[in-house]
């Protein structure tokens, strides 16, 4: 596979209602939902492999550790960061950091994704 070790993405986003606790039903709070950071920091480490993977490879999320740390109301902005810091043969381990505009910490974590080779793993669903 050969990925080095420190390939990294960003993702910025603005909190919109749809991001909120409320509008995804993980609280009842007008701030960034815990669900809509996570889905922002998968979408840094898709990133950050993207055009690195081998024709018919994909990754899946398999493990992931994060600590939401502050709120961001809507309109606020945020920027999610991925660094691959390990390669364990098909798992692949990101570090994951959120700020907002000011660069305050929002959140923090580990992302593991594993590759696999994208039609055998669809053939196991059907």
């Amino acid at each position: 596979m050969g990925l080095p070790v420190g390939l990294r993405a960003v993702v910025e986003s603005t909190v919109t209602g749809a991001d909120t606790a409320s509008a995804l039903g993980s609280g009842d709070v007008p701030v960034l939902g815990t669900p809509r950071l996570l889905a922002l920091a998968e979408a840094a480490t898709v990133a950050a492999l993207a055009g690195r993977l081998a024709d018919g490879q994909t990754s899946v999320g398999a493990r992931v550790e994060l600590e939401h740390l502050a709120a961001t109301p809507v309109g606020g902005t945020l920027r999610v960061s991925a660094e691959l810091v390990a390669v364990d043969g098909k798992v692949l381990r990101f570090d994951v950091h959120a700020t907002d505009g000011g660069g305050a910490a929002i959140g923090r974590g580990t992302v593991s994704r594993v590759v696999v080779d994208r039609e055998r793993f669809l053939r196991r669903l059907r």
